[in-house]
């Protein structure tokens, strides 16, 4: 697919299910190349972990076929293009960028333990003091090697307002099973990406597949990952008198997948979807009324429970991307779907579901993407790793001001 030639901007993608990996690799780059006419500034290689053995080779042949080393990328459990999402079956997604006046700046990061406990290695020269106010950062990370966290802590508190979109590579399961794209090599380790900025906007919709139930409640006492009261009374207490006052189809969402959802700006007067963000119950101990959650929480903050299952889901994802369709800005060009791998046939009872909704509501925009074993995404402007959950950046023209 290729964005509307009356832009400056210029977006191809291209999705090969051909079984050998470098006819598909092969097949991608012939139609990217026909579709976009130029050599790309950006290009993002989404490839099989069916293909892993290949991945070597798939590298270098992409930079030649594109001419461009500008390339960044990863392998995945699931591949996505446009309108489609490959599970479990050999796939390569390609999409690439011709943008003047768009500087995009290739990242190789690695983590080192120091004495101090782990630092972020790698970080281009020219990326040192201020930065435009309109950056963001495309990043895939290797799950078992790259302590996303810490960068995404670090980046918080040190670039705040600066989005990271993207996710970590998915289906291998021992070291050195994926493979990160940085130009023409293939990693085994760290996580490469791409510092943006320039004359293109970068539209984010973080969907995490939730919905709130009952009401929100104040955190009166907690310790680390552990709510033990919420408004002053045991957090177990608050649950099960809210669980006495939903229907019965609500009370089984709630046995099988409760969750949290922490406010993540205190200042406002109501919280609605999309407030929060939203993290697993891994733990309830009923001597002492206690919850713990997947994260930490702090006396003071505001949560909501919030239930999960495909009808929440699809509802949260089409009310996001119908508020960009509806939003009076200039439309999406192309998109990138970072789609956790518990999404897909795993979630819906229908294959292809984030993907087919992208272009139901923004038509068929040049996209690839993969299913991730963690997702990046910004929510109330800090960035997190998110699970079960869509991340989608969606690229705009910027206009005059």
């Amino acid at each position: 697919m290729t964005a509307p030639r009356n832009s400056p901007l210029r977006f191809a993608s291209a999705l090969s299910t051909e079984p050998d990996p470098l006819a598909a690799a092969t097949q991608v780059c012939r139609l990217v190349r026909d579709r976009l006419q130029a050599a790309p500034d950006l290009a993002v290689l989404f490839v099989s972990s069916r293909h892993h053995a290949a991945a070597d080779a798939i590298a270098p042949l992409v930079c030649d076929a594109l001419g461009t080393e500008s390339l960044i990328g990863c392998t995945a459990e699931g591949i996505i293009g446009v309108g489609r999402e490959v599970e479990f079956e050999p796939a390569i997604s390609l999409w690439a960028a011709s943008w003047p006046g768009v500087f995009a700046t290739r990242l190789q990061l690695n983590y080192e333990r120091t004495h101090e406990g782990g630092a972020i290695q790698g970080w281009p020269e020219e990326l040192a003091g201020d930065w435009p106010a309109d950056a963001f950062m495309l990043l895939f990370g290797e799950p078992l090697s790259f302590q996303t966290d810490l960068l995404l802590e670090r980046f918080n508190e040190d670039r705040p307002g600066v989005p990271i979109l993207g996710g970590m590579a998915s289906g291998g399961y021992s070291p050195g099973e994926n493979r990160l794209f940085c130009g023409r090599e293939a990693l085994a380790e760290g996580a490469v990406g791409a510092f943006i900025h320039g004359a293109v906007k970068l539209r984010s919709i973080v969907s995490q597949g939730c919905r709130p139930i009952g009401k929100p409640m104040v955190v009166t006492k907690a310790e680390r990952n552990v709510i033990q009261e919420l408004g002053g009374r045991p957090a177990l207490i608050q649950l099960k008198e809210l669980f006495d006052t939903l229907p019965s189809r609500e009370q089984v969402q709630v046995q099988r997948n409760l969750h949290v959802g922490r406010v993540i700006s205190e200042y406002q007067e109501t919280f609605s979807q999309g407030d929060f963000l939203v993290r697993n119950v891994i733990g309830i101990d009923p001597t002492n009324g206690a919850i713990a959650m997947g994260d930490y929480i702090r006396t003071g903050q505001t949560v909501q429970f919030h239930v999960r299952d495909q009808d929440a889901a699809d509802a949260e994802l089409k009310q996001m991307l119908a508020a960009v369709k509806k939003s009076g800005q200039p439309q999406p060009q192309a998109g990138l779907l970072f789609a956790c791998n518990g999404r897909g046939t795993r979630m819906f009872s229908q294959s292809d579901h984030d993907a087919a909704l992208i272009a139901k509501f923004l038509g068929a925009i040049p996209l690839a993407g993969f299913s991730a074993a963690g997702e990046l995404g910004p929510v109330g402007k800090q960035n997190f790793m998110h699970g079960h959950t869509a991340s989608i950046a969606l690229f705009e023209p910027k206009t005059a001001s």
